[in-house]
């Protein structure tokens, strides 16, 4: 049976990121950039990803990178959404990485067509590349999903919804012909233009193509799902740090904030919403981890993400709701961090399939669907 618990390379792995995160990603930080016009912290994302070789994690060494599992690059995650950090460790890291890995014919040896993808994963690894998936956040892994029509060579048409596209150098970008096309961001044909959406650390933004030059890479349908997949079951671990981050802090609160000469916390009725809250983020640590697992390791692996996300968009949607409403005033503030947290929940609860779609995929998969 496998074991879920933390590892002490994990343990060590997740203390040099919190010591990194706390020394350059305070809140008041986090939300000054999100009042800028450069939300994302491009100078924390070179200290994770080039510093500590982060952004490689999934990547093989024979490309540059650490040649490392879903388990460490979960581990990361967690980290970045206890601090609603603004990089794009998770859409450039994780999911495009997952796509340009599935040109590979195995995960450690890319052959026959695939030098352009391996090229491009060691320049992920190596952090001198941002990638973005060409795919709206919301797409579930195999859902379907828009693309752009290829013409005379060249790629032309609109895709919205694409995380992190404004501070990408690179775009994936799936076409009709079946394919998925690497097209260079700051290529005159290309224009990326800023969504208004409601997580500001990870924002949003359509792409619009107007005869893009682009390298054919591989079959973009295997691609998109296998990146979509890693993406749904990798986000969980996100969604648990945010909400441990919620629940450990309200309770600091409570224990601190005094009513009627007594400590807030002390009511029962607050003790038992803190309780079941806890009994939630214990068991959405369970499926983040069964789902970072299964994707490490192969195993079951529609079914651990499916379980995944069913069921932490809800938790984490409650943490980042008790930890606002249970700070009382300051909670409702700007310059409180819980709407950072709260907005992050609220759009994660939609990233890569809504809970209601994964249980609905969940269902299939186990035959036990609906009458």
């Amino acid at each position: 049976m496998t074991d879920l618990l933390y590892t002490e390379e994990e343990e060590a792995l997740r203390a040099a990121v919190r010591d990194l995160l706390g020394d350059h990603c305070d809140a008041a930080g986090v939300i000054a950039r999100t009042e800028s016009d450069a939300p994302h912290d491009l100078r924390l994302w070179k200290a994770l990803a080039s510093a500590m070789g982060l952004a490689g994690l999934l990547v093989p060494e024979e490309l540059g990178g650490q040649g490392a599992t879903h388990r460490e690059a979960a581990v990361v995650l967690e980290e970045l959404g206890r601090a609603v950090a603004p990089v794009p460790y998770l859409t450039s890291a994780v999911v495009a990485t997952e796509a340009l890995l599935a040109f590979s014919h195995s995960r450690h040896r890319p052959s026959g067509g695939t030098s352009d993808a391996a090229d491009l994963l060691g320049r992920l690894a190596r952090a001198t590349t941002v990638a973005a998936l060409a795919v709206g956040l919301h797409t579930a892994p195999g859902a379907a999903f828009p693309t752009v029509r290829l013409e005379n060579g060249a790629l032309h048409g609109e895709l919205t919804g694409i995380a992190d596209a404004v501070c990408a150098d690179l775009l994936l970008v799936p076409a009709d012909d079946g394919g998925l096309y690497a097209v260079d961001a700051d290529a005159d044909a290309v224009t990326v233009t800023p969504q208004v959406s409601l997580d500001l650390t990870r924002p949003l933004a359509t792409v619009t193509l107007a005869g893009a030059p682009g390298r054919r890479l591989g079959d973009a349908a295997p691609a998109v799902r296998r990146a979509l997949r890693a993406g749904a079951g990798l986000l969980a671990s996100e969604q648990l740090g945010l909400s441990e981050w919620a629940l450990t802090e309200t309770v600091r609160y409570l224990k601190d904030r005094k009513q009627f000469n007594r400590p807030v916390g002390g009511f029962q009725a607050l003790k038992h919403r803190l309780a079941q809250l806890w009994l939630e983020v214990v068991n959405l640590r369970a499926a983040a981890r069964g789902a970072a697992d299964a994707l490490a390791t192969g195993e079951d692996v529609e079914v651990a993400v499916a379980v995944a996300q069913a069921y932490a968009a809800p938790v984490a949607v409650r943490a980042a709701e008790e930890a606002v409403q249970l700070h009382g005033g300051i909670g409702m503030t700007w310059e409180h961090p819980a709407h950072l947290h709260l907005k992050r929940a609220k759009a994660d609860s939609i990233a890569y399939g809504t809970a209601g779609a994964h249980r609905a995929a969940l269902a299939e998969l186990v035959d036990l669907r609906a009458p």
